[in-house]
């Protein structure tokens, strides 16, 4: 395993960590997107279709238990002990034309059509969109808090460095997985005009991340 992996993966575990603590300590899910969480949630499930099946090494295996319990109690504090605060009003985007489409193209465009591959392979295609959602609702409210966008932040730098783990691989290892990389890069490609604004507004200015329209309002 490479550094950008392993830093990636880190970034990755650090934003569903600070996730769940910004629930906790606030008592409060306001501003976060269910519906997001819920289509993570679904990506852990069927990547890790295989946790007691298949052992690569404990790193990989503490790794899913990691993922996929602390997805599993985000999604439980929105849609259960901190259900009052969720605002579903806000939270609007059809998630079933996020799912549909990906499930379709990874059975069609696979590496293997065994089960677990092609639910491996749905789960790289709907990672790469899971977030749309939280991204809608940040421009439908026209703000997000703080926490928010820092978990936001960790998870865009979690896939950039998974870039450049695919780069470094290629190099030294003669791999490429032409799946993981186009969802990969779509997956940046989404996170690029939210890491701008949380450079320039949050990150140097320490302010709470607002849209454009929403600042000339203001």
């Amino acid at each position: 395993m490479n550094a950008f992996r392993l830093v990636g993966d880190l970034f990755h575990l650090i934003a569903l960590v600070l996730l769940l603590l910004k629930i906790w300590v606030s008592k409060s899910v306001t501003g976060l997107s269910g519906k997001s969480q819920l289509l993570l949630a679904l990506v852990f499930v069927t990547r890790y279709i295989d946790l007691f099946t298949h052992f690569v090494s404990p790193y990989n295996t503490l790794m899913k238990i990691f993922f996929l319990s602390l997805s599993f109690a985000t999604v439980h504090l929105i849609y259960g002990k901190f259900k009052a605060t969720y605002l579903v009003i806000s939270d609007t985007f059809r998630i079933e034309f996020l799912i549909v489409p990906c499930a379709g193209l990874a059975c069609l465009v696979n590496h293997d059509y065994s089960p677990v591959e092609v639910l491996w392979t749905f789960s790289i295609y709907l990672e790469a969109v899971a977030i749309l959602p939280q991204l809608f609702m940040i421009s439908k409210t026209g703000e997000a808090e703080v926490v928010t966008t820092h978990y936001l932040f960790c998870l865009a730098f979690y896939r950039a460095l998974y870039i450049l783990n695919w780069i470094y691989r290629f190099y030294t290892e003669h791999y490429f997985d032409l799946i993981a990389v186009v969802a990969g890069s779509v997956q940046t490609v989404l996170y690029a005009d939210f890491v701008y604004l949380y450079i320039t507004k949050v990150w140097i200015h320490g302010k709470k991340l607002l849209q454009p329209a929403e600042e000339e309002i203001v």
